[in-house]
């Protein structure tokens, strides 16, 4: 990998018990521009950050706007913008990537590095008010934000300066011109996954998702998929997640047709009236279809209670685990999904777990907590600046944070394997195939360690 082979190296050392040198980076955490200066590893005794007064609240929330004392940015010492929400509903989810961040900055940073910490309030005006913060501190890249339609407030306000955005939304609609789309895509887990399962001879497929802009995205890039693998896609039923999916898993499985079939087979024996004939009626007796559903694997996109629902529902109308494949998506990386038989075998696409594993660790151990799932992009964004900044200081050089150092080819590592952006802001990602089981997650495919090893 290029300029990120150095977090994997010190990422591994570090999950080896090997203690990181103290942080030197300047750590600006802010409501608006709420200054703190981290002189340890966040969660440790070392950890001494000073807030001015009137800051925090005695509650412990974020308190009133403070203009701190900026020392100005320099070539060598960009300012880099982190744009979260810090408060409203998603606060929680903001914290734990801060959380990230900082663990990024304590395992990652030299001490040319300085990163300003903003809270959008997880709304596209809270996010546009953080960006204008941040780049008018100086900031000469912005991290974040989170949603969508924050995305596209924070470039209206970067593009005119010429600040590239890592944004750590999975919605390709927002990337482009200058804005780098950082979350896990519905696209690339689903061509990972059915690469695979087209390579063991699966040729039909059918899919089960929700009517929603992801479930026609899944939808839409399944057939992508499958018409470049020349395989066929047989099956497909869209359910209302507010409604009762039955009657869509029930067509899906052509559960109607089969019966029918049984019941006209059961009729046929009965005026044979032979001892085979008996035999098979007997087989026959605790059986509500004949013959298989028109496809040989079935992409169920969802994870959670939604999963743990259609799972057992698509077995229940006679789509049977044991004769069709079923797929997933990264939502499926839950050992504890595999508590549910029907999951048990299926096939997913997601980060490589023995990375997240290490951070995950180490999270746990510097916050005693355990970290959501989408705080490893603030980790890899806040590592991915910090290396190309130490990396260009160790040369004399400024640190670039232009289109072609970010788009450069070979990628970089991260806690989510391999990555690498494409010049019209997307994502592409090394994923593995991993496979369910009563006793957990099993790697059937590794992910790759190069971007020559992926399928074209």
């Amino acid at each position: 990998m290029a300029s990120l082979t150095f977090l994997s190296r010190r990422i591994t050392a570090t999950a080896r018990g090997v203690t990181g040198a103290a942080l030197a980076a300047v750590l600006l955490l802010t409501a608006c521009e709420t200054p703190t200066v981290q002189k340890g590893p966040p969660g440790t005794q070392g950890d001494t950050s000073i807030f001015p007064p009137g800051v925090l609240s005695s509650d412990g929330a974020w308190g009133p706007d403070f203009v701190g004392p900026l020392r100005p940015a320099t070539p060598a010492t960009p300012y880099v913008g982190l744009l979260l929400p810090l408060s409203g509903p998603n606060a929680k989810v903001g914290q734990a990537m801060l959380n990230a961040a900082q663990l990024a900055i304590f395992e990652i940073a030299g001490d040319q590095f300085v990163l300003i910490v903003r809270d959008t309030a997880g709304t596209p005006d809270g996010a546009r008010r953080a960006a204008r913060s941040a780049l008018q501190a100086g900031a000469s890249i912005i991290l974040g934000p989170l949603f969508a339609t924050s995305v596209q407030a924070v470039a209206m306000e970067a593009r005119p300066r010429g600040v590239n955005v890592l944004a750590f939304s999975n919605d390709a609609s927002v990337a482009g011109n200058g804005v780098y789309v950082m979350g896990l895509s519905p696209r690339s887990q689903i061509q990972r996954v059915l690469d695979y399962s087209s390579l063991q001879g699966l040729r039909r497929y059918a899919v089960l998702a929700p009517e929603s802009p992801y479930g026609w995205t899944v939808l839409s890039a399944m057939q992508a998929v499958i018409d470049k693998n020349g395989d066929e896609l047989t099956g497909i039923a869209i359910y209302d997640p507010l409604e009762d999916p039955s009657p869509q898993v029930r067509a899906l499985a052509n559960y109607e047709q089969r019966h029918e079939e049984l019941l006209d087979l059961r009729k046929t024996l009965e005026h044979r009236n032979d001892e085979d004939a008996k035999r098979q009626i007997e087989d026959l007796e605790n059986v509500d279809t004949v013959g298989s559903p028109d496809f040989d694997a079935v992409l169920v996109p969802v994870g959670g209670k939604n999963l743990m629902t259609l799972a057992p529902l698509l077995a229940y109308y006679d789509v049977d685990p044991d004769e069709i494949q079923f797929l997933g998506t990264a939502f499926w990386a839950d050992s504890r999904l595999g508590s549910e038989v029907t999951l048990q075998g299926g096939w997913f696409a997601a980060p490589p777990p023995e990375m997240w594993q290490g951070f995950k660790e180490r999270y746990q151990a510097t916050y005693r907590s355990e970290p959501i799932r989408i705080a490893s992009l603030a980790y890899d964004a806040t590592a991915l600046a910090a290396v190309l900044t130490r990396n260009a200081s160790e040369t004399g050089r400024a640190p670039d944070f232009s289109r072609a150092a970010l788009t450069q080819a070979s990628g970089f590592a991260g806690m989510d394997g391999i990555f690498r952006f494409l010049p019209n802001g997307e994502i592409q990602r090394g994923l593995a195939v991993l496979e369910m089981t009563k006793d957990g997650l099993v790697v059937l495919d590794p992910a790759p360690q190069s971007f020559e090893e992926l399928i074209n």
